[in-house]
């Protein structure tokens, strides 16, 4: 690893000691730490967001049905259920360990994640976004309706507790808000690892390519569609890792989980931290995470929106590409002006 990549990455080594350093610091608070869990489940999905529109360019408005599939898949694993099938077939699944839950539903939302990819991507633009928003909306009826497995309206109650197995401890339950909040913490810094190594790969260098210029990246023999296909499968893929989180966090879920607002906060974190870098959706997650906390104390819920709207717009003036890409270049403009005002001569400068 060369010198400047390490510096390239103490922002983001800094940011990752101060947040596990943070609970310390909070004093343990459980409504804070609540908030802080929250923000970091839906901070992972806005990761996953960030690798499609960020890296590919592709508005995916219908994110948030990979989310609720995770949630649901992982849940309906760890209770079980006994439904009724086309044709009399029934089909009863005994409650598995939670742990295994969330394996399938990252299995699941890649699988969901390859449909409307191999749907969706022969097209472009407004096509992709309507295919997205369609297939969000078809999973929530279903969820909303299919009452004999999803509980409808009603919720499913009682999910339990994700447990991590520790070799000489056995399987410890995730129970505390402390447990849970380095849990987020740990698959957080694994998914940005995850997509870190991807960016930097052949495979980023494609994604990036077919954003920047996909005829050029076509004429350069790149498969448009296998390529965009396979950031989507890993992209529903974290998310569907989140919504598992969610689910054995709350454990509870109900169609709710599918608002078309968590996409649009989702869309507010990479937009604004600065879509197309690592740590733009973590930077824009903690702020539009955490800003309902600093607000609800003050204003109703409708006015917190607004609030959301004013700050976003601010960024967008002063910092036009975000937050993250907005310091990088402010800390760039004052290198050179530091450097021409040191004493060391221009020759020897490195």
């Amino acid at each position: 690893m060369t010198r400047p990549s390490r510096t390239r990455q103490l922002p983001a080594l800094a940011l990752l000691a101060a947040l596990a350093a943070l609970p310390f610091a909070l004093g343990h608070d459980p409504y804070l730490l609540n908030a802080l869990i929250t923000t970091g489940i839906v901070t992972i999905a806005a990761m996953s967001l960030n690798l499609l529109l960020g890296f590919t360019g592709q508005l995916s408005l219908g994110h948030i049905a990979f989310f609720g599939i995770g949630a649901y898949v992982s849940a309906l694993t760890s209770l079980g259920f006994d439904v009724e099938l086309f044709g009399g077939l029934r089909v009863v699944h005994e409650p598995w360990p939670p742990a295994v839950g969330f394996g399938l539903a990252v299995l699941a939302t890649a699988a969901c994640g390859y449909l409307v990819g191999r749907l969706s991507f022969r097209v472009r633009g407004a096509y992709f976004v309507i295919v997205t928003i369609s297939f969000s909306e078809v999973v929530r009826l279903v969820a909303l309706n299919w009452v004999e497995l999803t509980q409808g309206p009603l919720a499913l109650t009682g999910i339990p507790p994700l447990g991590l197995w520790l070799p000489g401890l056995g399987t410890t339950v995730l129970r505390t808000k402390l447990q849970n909040y380095y849990l987020v913490l740990a698959v957080g810094t694994l998914c940005y690892a995850l997509i870190g190594r991807l960016v930097a790969s052949r495979f980023g260098r494609a994604m990036r390519g077919l954003k920047e210029n996909e005829s050029l990246a076509l004429s350069l023999g790149i498969n448009a569609t296998r390529t965009l296909t396979l950031a989507a499968v890993i992209s529903a893929a974290m998310a569907g890792a989140a919504g598992s989180l969610y689910a054995h966090y709350l454990r509870i879920i109900d169609p709710d989980v599918f608002l078309f607002s968590t996409t649009v906060t989702m869309v507010i974190m990479v937009v604004g931290g600065g879509k197309g870098t690592l740590l733009g959706p973590v930077v824009g997650g903690l702020i539009f995470g955490l800003l309902p906390v600093a607000l609800r104390p003050v204003m109703v819920p409708e006015a917190q929106w607004m609030v959301f709207g004013l700050v976003l717009i601010g960024i967008q003036f002063v910092m036009p590409r975000g937050i993250v890409p907005g310091l990088v270049r402010l800390v760039a403009r004052r290198r050179p002006a530091a450097a021409s005002s040191s004493p060391v001569p221009a020759e020897v400068r490195p």
